[in-house]
């Protein structure tokens, strides 16, 4: 016993994660995940009701029909019995359906295409190794790694990958689709209270698949409007001229601030405001500035695999890295 302590403090210390947010389907924060976390009650309470039914059976058989001693007849036998066979046909037959009419009921439901409906926040999501891009399309704004949704919406997705296969989840919101190369997924969820979501990629797409999180944000709608005009406002620039022209150079080629800048790599637009930075350093643990200069110095040290160049491939200087991170970190949109 003295042995195993150990490894059982292991096991509980691994099992018991070690994640910030809560990263559990366990615990519901919305109706999509209410639905299917109530289906999982429901499963796991028949097929545990039919076990302990199962071992009270077997258990009492057992004993009450075990051999004597000095017992050498032979038991009567119940073959043909159509009671018996009546029994263990209905029984399961009632099961099934007990489980089976709720789950059709809401698979279907919970597929329900919300494409079409004006009332719906339209969100494209693409799965890039290894970070999240959503394009609200409806608001022609392009942001990353962070999903700010209203409260009051019904929220539907337009799933794709740019890369490989990846999967979208947010656990305490709803269950995971698929994001593919080429085609695309729908589903659709609901925030109905504000708070941080974390989501994370629940398909193994690389060395870094453990580190592709992004943050689900469900604002009061008045709040979303807000964010909205800010996205849509002109982008602040570095105020030194020179720095300007570097970052331009050095950082728009690929990213975004505003409407300036390109789209294969995360819209900075706001970053300093938002909980991490490459969806990993949180900005509450070290300073926001400190984790964009991490980043932008090696982000191959951060996130393994990470497309982003370090500051020696693009030539950054550590003085121009620190004012680059310095000016990042100062852009927080007011919403």
């Amino acid at each position: 016993m003295k042995r195993l302590l150990p490894l059982l403090t292991g096991l509980v210390l691994l099992l018991s994660a070690c994640g910030r947010e809560d990263l559990s389907a366990l615990n519901p924060q919305g109706p999509v995940a209410q639905k299917q976390y109530d289906l999982m009650k429901l499963s796991i309470g028949i097929m545990g009701l039919v076990v302990v039914v199962v071992f009270i059976i077997c258990i009492y058989v057992l004993i009450r029909f075990r051999r004597r001693k000095g017992d050498n007849t032979i038991p009567k036998q119940v073959e043909g019995n159509h009671t018996l066979e009546i029994i263990w046909t209905v029984i399961p037959l009632v099961l099934l359906l007990i489980l089976g009419v709720p789950t059709i009921k809401d698979v279907f439901g919970l597929a329900k295409d919300y494409s079409k409906d004006k009332n719906a926040v339209q969100v494209k999501v693409t799965a890039h190794q290894y970070w999240w891009e959503f394009e609200y399309t409806d608001y022609g704004i392009t942001t990353g790694q962070e999903l700010i949704v209203p409260t009051d919406k019904v929220i539907s997705f337009e799933l794709a990958a740019a890369d490989v296969k990846h999967s979208f989840w947010i656990p305490a919101i709803g269950g995971k689709m698929d994001t593919n190369p080429g085609s695309t997924n729908r589903m659709y969820l609901e925030f109905p209270k504000e708070g941080v979501f974390r989501g994370k990629c629940a398909e193994l797409c690389g060395p870094s698949h453990a580190l592709m999180d992004f943050k689900a944000k469900a604002v009061s709608p008045e709040s979303f409007d807000r964010w909205v005009a800010a996205m849509k406002a002109p982008a602040v620039m570095p105020a030194d001229a020179e720095l300007a022209e570097k970052f331009t150079s050095q950082c728009l080629s690929c990213h975004a601030v505003g409407e300036n800048g390109g789209n294969s790599a995360p819209n900075l637009t706001g970053v300093g405001g938002r909980q991490t930075v490459g969806g990993i350093l949180y900005n509450d643990e070290a300073p926001t500035e400190q984790n964009l200069h991490d980043w932008i110095t090696n982000p191959e040290a951060v996130k393994a695999g990470a497309m982003m160049p370090s500051s020696e491939d693009t030539g950054l200087t550590d003085e121009e890295v620190s004012s680059i991170s310095k000016y990042l970190a100062d852009y927080k949109l007011d919403y």
